[in-house]
């Protein structure tokens, strides 16, 4: 093709179709993606800070599931400690009941509720667990708050059983003598003040853990518009800019064919 001649017209006109039918294709690529920054070739500072920064983000995102877990675990954990207190208070009552009767028959049938109540605080403290952590039984939990893991809250488990850190006794002697059930009800109060104590470290623990939580996703959310402002293109603008080339493309077609109407009147002379 380097043998073919084209005149000076012919060339400019030429190469300036090419050149818009060149940003055509760029502006109507970046209406299909709706991203002015496709590759590395487009922005190369745009393209990989866009990255980081989603790269960082989807760390993050991983980091929620498990947070969203913690929450429910320690949900989980007050749910039981509330129910278990309510127990107590139950046992509680059998024991003041116990005090207002010297009939031993009465005494022993009592003393047997009080027993049950003590198997089923044991029961439900068991059952007090999400996702395979139970922090009424004695289990740890740690919560990562950041994609390097230098933010976390380690959260220390109880064990809430009447033989652990409730320390509530069996009934003894069947609650023969008022001193017996006295005994039980002193358990009961210090086990109640365990309950509470361990309700409000907790509660403290599950604030800090929904608070991260929220604070991820704010700062997931931060990330992805800071790499969409990098990357996305303004629709708006693209398509005035595709009418614009559209426009050129047919000023430029008609420029080059006048151009070449010009060569076909100098090869009439020759005709």
């Amino acid at each position: 093709m380097s043998d073919i001649t084209l005149s000076a017209g012919v060339r400019n006109n030429l190469l300036a179709l090419q050149n818009a039918a060149d940003l055509f294709t760029q502006t109507s690529n970046r209406l299909a993606t709706g991203k002015k920054v496709n590759s590395a070739l487009d922005n190369p500072n745009s393209f990989f800070t866009a990255q980081s920064l989603q790269g960082r983000a989807s760390d993050l995102s991983n980091l929620l599931d498990a947070q969203s877990n913690a929450v429910q675990t320690v949900q989980a954990a007050n749910q039981g400690i509330t129910s278990i207190q309510k127990l107590v208070d139950s046992a509680k009552a059998l024991a003041n009941q116990a005090l207002q009767t010297t009939d031993t028959a009465t005494r022993s049938d009592l003393a047997t509720q009080f027993g049950t109540l003590l198997t089923q605080i044991d029961q439900l403290a068991g059952d007090s667990g999400f996702n395979g952590t139970n922090l009424l039984k004695g289990d740890n939990l740690t919560v990562t708050f950041n994609e390097t893991g230098t933010a976390s809250l380690s959260i220390t488990g109880v064990t809430d059983t009447t033989a652990g850190a409730l320390n509530i006794n069996a009934a003894v002697g069947a609650w023969a003598t008022s001193g017996n059930v006295n005994s039980a009800i002193t358990d009961l109060n210090a086990a109640t003040a365990t309950l509470r104590s361990q309700s409000k470290s907790f509660g403290s623990n599950l604030s800090v853990v929904q608070t991260r939580q929220d604070f991820t996703k704010n700062i997931i959310n931060t990330l992805q518009v800071g790499a969409d402002n990098l990357t996305l293109a303004d629709t708006n603008l693209e398509a005035a800019n595709l009418t614009a080339l559209q426009t050129r493309q047919q000023i430029s077609t008609t420029a080059l064919a006048l151009a070449n109407t010009q060569n076909n009147q100098v090869l009439r002379l020759f005709q």
